[in-house]
């Protein structure tokens, strides 16, 4: 018996209909006495089917011997009669009103159980109360282990949601313990810029001759025929000082996917997190691997919009109390990336006024310089879980004759030397050099 699932004393059932999505033309479920069932269901909802009609059925692995084992989704309530332990299971595929109370030498779902006490452990000492749990819980307590389970799920979605449209390495994962609150209800997870009405992106027309772009740069490289400098050492880290452009090499390249020039390019390679703060920020982002100083973390990824437009949402943005508006101000202040619909992992980086993120500007397959993308390296070496965070106010003077091109201010937009002008709002990232403004 496999994790999750439980004997029922009193399997749950359903009413008469069985399946609702049963469809004449689609593919058949063979089963051992020669029955089928043309439908749309899924392998769970045909194993329950098998179950209520208490059919055998090897090819969706129903049997004898577990015949009247029926998956718990989540556990309801809790009480404990004399010295045995009872809870009020919600079965999968079935409604609230089949779920039952189950004693607890039914119950094979280990996690699931472990779950429950860890959640209503917390949820007592919340409440001041004693951390060991009584003999009955009272509704209020019940309703939110509840929600709990059900946010739990959601987010667990949301997680698998996330990481089937990633096209990058490193995976995602979600986690919330601090309140209630469930996925974004609108935001659309993206691997590169979306462009806006009227803008167009064109594609780089040449590329680089070498065969080591590294130690044999043939023409000085991609960087070169830009009049800039190589931008990475052998083991990908950035050795340009923060206010150069970075100028990958290309599609158009002869060089292959191995190529120290192809670091931004090739995403995100670190397991990352999405977490629930405790203090306010709403969510943030963790790393789960140790990232050595200088490293890629990943890119600002969003919908590419006019100043003028980003004007407009800005408006909207500062009644909401929140911005994800990032000028791409390298030459001059024409293009906004906005990200709070459209986005990737880096609309949940919180703002730091010491961060551990640094912002470059970086050209691959487009080198209008009024459309860079937006990468950030790590300023230090990175713990494993400890919060990623930039600074939405950064600040990039110009280091020497080959930026004195860039716009001193190298932030999101509505920042100070932003034509655009902005709400004030409070910081909260509680470093000892917190400016107490965002902006």
């Amino acid at each position: 018996m496999g994790e999750g699932f439980a004997v029922a004393k009193t399997p749950p059932g359903r009413g008469e209909g069985g399946f609702s999505h049963r469809r004449a033309g689609l593919p058949r479920v063979q089963g051992k006495r020669g029955c089928s069932v043309c439908c749309k269901s899924s392998w769970n909802q045909l194993q329950d089917l098998c179950r209520l009609s208490k059919l055998s059925c090897p090819a969706l692995g129903i049997s004898k011997r577990n015949l009247y084992d029926f998956e718990v989704e989540y556990l309801c309530d809790y009480k404990k009669i004399r010295e045995q332990e009872y809870y009020l299971v919600k079965w999968r595929g079935y409604p609230d009103s089949e779920s039952t109370w189950e004693p607890r030498q039914n119950l094979k779902c280990v996690r699931i159980l472990k779950q429950f006490h860890k959640d209503l452990e917390r949820e007592l000492l919340r409440r001041h109360h004693r951390s060991k749990p009584p003999r009955h819980l009272d509704p209020s307590l019940a309703n939110y282990l509840v929600q709990k389970a059900k946010q739990r799920r959601a987010l667990r979605r949301w997680e698998q949601e996330l990481n089937a449209k990633r096209s990058h390495l490193g995976r995602i994962t979600v986690e919330n313990e601090v309140d209630l609150d469930g996925p974004p209800r609108a935001f659309v997870y993206i691997n590169e810029y979306r462009v806006g009405e009227g803008i167009t992106l064109n594609q780089v027309a040449v590329g680089c001759e070498c065969q080591d772009c590294l130690w044999e740069p043939v023409g000085g490289c991609c960087p070169g025929a830009s009049l800039h400098k190589f931008a990475y050492n052998d083991q990908g880290q950035v050795r340009l000082r923060a206010g150069l452009p970075i100028y990958e090499c290309n599609s158009r390249c002869r060089c292959g996917y191995d190529c120290p020039n192809r670091v931004v390019q090739k995403g995100i390679r670190y397991d990352l997190c999405i977490f629930r703060t405790d203090d306010g920020r709403g969510w943030g982002v963790r790393t789960l691997e140790k990232i050595r100083k200088n490293s890629f973390v990943m890119e600002y990824v969003g919908e590419i919009i006019t100043s003028e437009e980003a004007e407009r949402r800005g408006q909207i943005y500062d009644r909401q109390g929140a911005t994800y508006l990032f000028d791409l101000d390298y030459v001059e202040d024409v293009y906004t990336v906005d990200a709070a619909y459209y986005g990737n992992i880096s609309h949940f980086v919180n703002h730091s006024c010491d961060p551990n993120l640094q912002v470059y500007n970086v050209f691959i397959d487009n080198l209008d310089e009024r459309l860079p993308r937006i990468a950030f390296f790590a300023t230090r070496t990175i713990r494993a879980g400890e919060e990623l965070t930039f600074d939405y106010n950064m600040q990039v003077d110009p280091v020497d004759m080959e930026s004195t091109r860039m716009d001193s201010n190298f932030g999101l937009a509505g920042l100070p030397g932003s034509p655009k002008k902005r709400v004030r709002i409070e910081c909260k990232c509680g470093t000892e050099s917190c400016r107490k403004y965002l902006f």
